[in-house]
């Protein structure tokens, strides 16, 4: 057997993201979608693939290059809707499950964001944004087309007038139309100044579900109401919900009862999301995850996941649903019933990111990704757990390359407290070698490492340095209190879990060198990487990534800054002395490790004013510092940015730490 080689940047191009997997109405095939990076085009493609439960086999529906999105098949089985970008805007395709040429069924000038059928099938719901003048006279639309080209300013009067990914926005809001398929005529039956999104429908198909966030202060506003429409009254009917926002709404078969997911607002974005059962027949409400102490949904960090679509409930039956939980560094999938019972019905060291349920055939299809493997569908007879694996997409890359599987690891912390993190030898380790470490820190800070395939962990593995990575204090899928206990603390009890994670393995493993540890991270991260090199000199190399260096700029500079300080440092605009004290820049005169400052042009999340901070900082100080600026590239380059950008980004990184590790 030839010898297997080590991970290199590229093999991005190798990697295929495997998602959304949906079974048809009788359970005897499903759809999933496989993304894909061009190379040549510098991009992302994905397809529509089939898969047939009789032969439990797949194959390739559509070959185009460009992206598809929004499974669903229509009630009778015989057809599907889908999104997709072949005419540049994303439109609502229709195509018979027997062949045939997808048909384009809206045009929408801004695109569509989502669609689903009507009950009978015969009409199709789907969502766009409309612009808060849409309806200006024609005269004032053909001043504006004739002078479209000449440069405008930007009227700004909402403090939400930017968004990572998109950039400045125009002031718009999300409309339901309703297309008729049978003579492709569109009514639109939501608008206004606020933004609607339907989330599913009464089976008989005289009324839906909607959530919005009304017409009040958008800037202050962070809930979204859950009603009822009905089709022929044209009335809506509120469902009385905790202030959040409502998600993943489903109606039970038989039309009587709702399952949805609730994110309150007791811990702000810390609050852990919960799924509630409600009876329309009696109107009551009840959280059946109230014990669980373990958030519904996928919070785990990753960079590998192209379009992930996680249902987060699933009806069996009308008493029997599924749905998924993020739970001690996992992502596992539930059972659950009306009358509240609940356990995992499939729970391992994986995350699944995707999944779907036949109750008649009492059969799940997910997607999966393991520390080993990137991205699978895999089948699950639910009666007796049996999981097998359908897809086989990355075996000869696999079978062909070197992945060093992490090794789980926890240990005790301030406050008493247990992390639990991964630990990563290099890629060929031998026995009597020393070699050097990173400690590579996450976002969010309420995401989490979890069991999942990690490109950029294990191109670090394959350049010789043992990779440690944790899930600190703020973290997801441990508890409400930890994931909590970061908010008005950064710096402090999230920093110390770290270096004691640090102590931990460097004291378990002597072939470490402690001379040459090096740290990095990325948007909290990143923050972090600052703070530590601001508060020790243990590190001998740092790469901090889309950072955070200045509370004080940031309540200003970035699309979520002005809540976000509020709701994490706890800390208002005139509290300038607290802002002050937990931003890594006030610590710059301590800052003497050499620093690799990466930071993305077109990042609104975290503005590249805060490198630009730090780095004169550091260079008036003439500490050994570099700026590498991105262009083109948002704060999720390291996920979805431009392929040649993310493999830049790596050599980077990689390059950095081998001037002062290696």
């Amino acid at each position: 057997m030839a010898e297997k080689k080590f991970m290199q940047a590229d093999d991005l191009f190798h990697i295929s993201s495997i998602s959304d997997p949906r079974f048809s109405p009788d359970g005897s095939e499903a759809l999933f979608i496989r993304t894909e990076m061009d190379k040549e085009k510098n991009t992302y493609v994905s397809n529509l693939y089939h898969w047939d439960r009789a032969t439990n086999t797949t194959g390739a529906w559509t070959h185009g290059k460009d992206r598809v999105s929004g499974i669903q098949w229509a009630p009778n089985g015989e057809q599907f809707l889908f999104l997709s970008t072949r005419n540049e805007k994303n439109q609502v395709f229709l195509m018979s499950k027997n062949g045939g040429e997808a048909k384009q069924i809206t045009d929408e000038e801004k695109g569509v964001n989502s669609a689903i059928f009507s009950p009978d099938g015969k009409k199709v719901i789907y969502h766009v944004s409309a612009e808060k003048d849409e309806n200006k006279n024609g005269d004032e639309k053909a001043e504006e087309k004739d002078e479209k080209d000449l440069p405008k300013p930007k009227v700004i009067e909402r403090m939400k007038y930017k968004a990572d990914s998109v950039g400045l926005l125009e002031e718009s809001f999300q409309q339901v139309k309703l297309v008729n398929l049978e003579d492709e005529k569109v009514e639109t039956l939501l608008s206004g100044k606020q933004n609607f999104n339907v989330l599913d429908w009464i089976p008989n198909g005289q009324s839906f579900f909607y959530v919005t966030d009304e017409e009040v202060d958008q800037d202050f506003n962070f809930n979204m109401n859950l009603y009822r429409y009905d089709l022929d009254s044209k009335q809506s009917s509120l469902i009385e919900t905790e202030e959040g926002y409502v998600s993943g709404l489903r109606v039970s078969p038989d039309g009587k009862q709702l399952l949805f997911v609730e994110m309150g607002r007791t811990y702000e974005n810390a609050t852990h999301t919960e799924l509630y059962h409600y009876d329309l027949e009696t109107g009551i409400k009840t959280c059946l995850t109230e014990g669980l102490d373990a958030p519904v949904g996928d919070f785990v960090v990753a960079d590998i996941q192209q379009q992930p679509v996680l249902q987060l409930v699933v009806w069996a039956s009308n008493r029997d649903f599924y749905f998924p939980v993020s739970t001690q560094g996992n992502l596992v999938l539930y059972y659950g019933n009306v009358d509240g019972e609940l356990y995992p019905a499939l729970q391992d060291d994986f995350h699944i990111y995707g999944f779907d349920v036949n109750g008649e055939n009492q059969q799940a299809l997910l997607t999966v990704s393991t520390p080993t493997n990137p991205s699978e569908l895999y089948s699950l007879d639910i009666p007796s757990g049996e999981l097998t694996q359908v897809t086989h997409f990355h075996q000869s890359f696999l079978e062909k390359t070197e992945v060093v599987k992490p090794e789980s690891i926890s240990y005790t912390s301030k406050d008493d407290w247990t992390v639990h993190g991964w630990f990563m030898k290099p890629a060929g380790y031998e026995e009597g070698k020393k070699y050097p470490m990173i400690v590579n820190i996450h976002g969010g800070p309420h995401a989490f490492y979890a069991n999942t395939f990690f490109h950029e962990m294990q191109l670090l593995a394959a350049k010789g340095y043992a990779v440690l990575y944790v899930n600190p204090r703020g973290s997801h899928s441990y508890s409400q209190e930890f994931v909590d206990a970061v908010r008005g603390d950064y710096g402090n009890g999230d920093y110390e879990d770290i270096m004691n994670g640090v102590d931990y393995i460097t004291n378990r493993y002597d072939w470490i060198d402690q001379e040459r540890l090096g740290v990095t991270g990325g948007s909290y991260g990143g923050f972090m990487t600052n703070w530590i090199v601001g508060h020790t000199n243990r590190f001998k190399a740092a790469v901090t990534q889309r950072s955070i260096s200045n509370w004080i700029s940031f309540r200003g500079v970035s699309d979520i800054g002005y809540y976000f300080s509020d709701w994490q440092i706890q800390a208002e605009f005139s509290d300038v002395e607290k802002l002050w004290k937990h931003s890594p820049i006030a610590y710059v005169d301590q800052m003497e490790t050499p620093l690799l400052i990466i930071h993305n042009e077109n990042d609104f999340r975290c503005p590249i004013e805060q490198a630009e901070q730090l780095f004169i900082a550091l260079k008036y100080r003439q500490q050994k510092t570099k700026f590498v600026r991105f262009p083109e590239a948002d704060h999720n380059l390291s996920r979805t940015g431009k392929p040649n950008l993310r493999l830049e980004r790596l050599n980077h990184i990689v390059g950095w730490f081998d001037e002062y590790l290696q």
